[in-house]
């Protein structure tokens, strides 16, 4: 008989006050490199250059593999952590050489550059990791999974060497901030300035690769690029300020890190490694919809603002081109509806937007006329739309047939400085402004024994 399986589920205020040890040095390795990786992998991103984290995760597999075979062939622990790092780095400081070498000597793109030393170099690590399997050292066995991640078992002088590498990358990015914030987003101003790029850009990708091999014991060569993208793109979401990007980034990683340490150590047999993937992901969701400067939720609610103060603006230009003549003039919904192609349901609800905002009153029998209001609301409106079409056909060369479409697809985005600078603007040229007539103001449309 198959006795029914058992868990033995962790206590989670044991969990939360870290009084397990194992835990306690899982998420010191963890949260350090999570944290580290957050902030430089903000300045990786920023220089369009995420794809290289890829590249050097890969190329690590390459040196762990070397640095095996070579320490147990020297009698050291092949499987000692300071010894796969070691031959990590290499191979990872050669792949960012590598590419650097093609771009800077070749006419080769920089994307090309990365595919082939991403290729190269993972090929050559399959290839040793193949002889790793096939050597006669018994102590190669789950050599695979320590690569791909095992954070369980991660022993206090791994935690240790992993915080002290994490600090050594932080202190790197806050050290140079000023230099890193240049190289990101204008290098061509700091080269004509005479700052060494090519240091700081070496700079930049040394700490890449630190953070990268130090990684290995937490998430794995392969999830490692997880922690260095996937942290800086949520914090993108909230703040186009960079020192507020970094910090949020590093919270995000932070959070990631500690929070998949905690739930490995709550579900039995879970992988440490995907489930602290996993939250990053599950933050980085969060940030697509919920963030503050760039959130999906709120750039709808934004765009549906806009398309209703648009709408209000057309039925505002409307009612004035149909009593421009005289402000007292009533009018009824059918000349509204003649004087722009409107939806009927759309005409429908701006009337009550209209009357509901005392923009428009009744005026008899389905007649209504614009308050004081909205003749005020309606003349700013009608106001900056001629400003812009006479700016369009003074100093754009656009046709008068045509500019009152092209006029619709910016005035309503026009703030009180950009007005005044185009009264500026045309001011000078007032002799020659002609306001042309506006195509919606069709004697079809107008009351009878209006003039046009």
């Amino acid at each position: 008989m198959i006795a029914a399986a058992r868990f033995d589920w962790p206590s989670l205020v044991n969990l939360l006050a870290l009084r397990d040890y194992n835990t306690r040095v899982v998420v010191l390795g963890v949260g350090a490199f999570a944290l580290a990786s957050g902030v430089v992998g903000t300045f990786l991103m920023l220089r369009k250059r995420a794809l290289l984290a890829d590249v050097i995760s890969h190329a690590t597999l390459p040196g762990i593999a070397l640095a095996f075979l070579v320490g147990s062939s020297l009698g050291v622990a092949g499987k000692s952590l300071p010894v796969l790092l070691a031959g990590a780095t290499v191979t990872g400081v050669l792949a960012v050489l590598f590419v650097l070498a093609i771009v800077h000597t070749t006419r080769v793109k920089e994307d090309a550059a990365l595919g082939i030393a991403l290729s190269v170099f993972f090929g050559g690590g399959i290839a040793l990791s193949s002889l790793v399997q096939q050597s006669a050292t018994a102590s190669a066995a789950g050599l695979d999974a320590f690569i791909y991640g095992k954070t369980a078992a991660m022993i206090v002088s791994d935690a240790w060497l992993i915080a002290g590498g994490a600090a050594i990358v932080i202190a790197i990015c806050i050290g140079f901030f000023k230099e890193l914030r240049l190289l990101c987003f204008d290098p061509a101003y700091a080269a004509a300035q005479g700052r060494p790029i090519v240091a700081f850009d070496l700079l930049l990708m040394g700490a890449v690769v630190m953070i990268t091999v130090i990684g290995l014991q937490a998430v794995g060569l392969i999830l490692v690029i997880a922690l260095l993208v996937v942290p800086p793109a949520a914090a993108r979401f909230w703040s186009d300020d960079l020192r507020r990007v970094v910090l949020i980034s590093a919270g995000v990683g932070l959070i990631s890190g500690v929070v998949g340490a905690g739930l490995s150590a709550l579900i039995p047999k879970a992988p440490s490694g995907a489930l602290i993937v996993l939250v990053s992901g599950a933050l980085f969701v969060f940030s697509l919809i919920f963030g503050a400067k760039r959130g999906s939720l709120w750039r709808w609610l934004e765009a549906r603002q806009l398309g209703r103060r648009v709408a209000e603006q057309h039925f505002l230009r409307s009612c004035y081109e149909l009593v421009e003549d005289d402000p007292r003039r009533a009018f009824s919904e059918g000349a509204l509806a003649a004087n722009r192609v409107w939806n009927a349901e759309e005409l429908a609800r701006m009337m009550q937007v209209a009357l509901a905002g005392r923009w428009i009153e009744a005026a008899g029998s389905s007649q209504f006329r614009l308050t004081q209001a909205g003749l005020e609301s309606a003349r700013r409106v009608t106001r900056n739309h001629r400003l812009w079409e006479m700016y369009l056909i003074t100093h754009a060369d656009i046709a008068p047939s045509h500019v009152d479409r092209d006029a619709d697809l910016v005035e309503h985005v026009l703030d009180a400085e950009m007005i005044t600078k185009l009264e500026a603007l045309l001011a000078a040229d007032a002799a020659a402004l002609v306001t042309p007539p506006s195509p919606h103001r069709l004697p079809s449309v107008l009351p009878s024994g209006a003039a046009p």
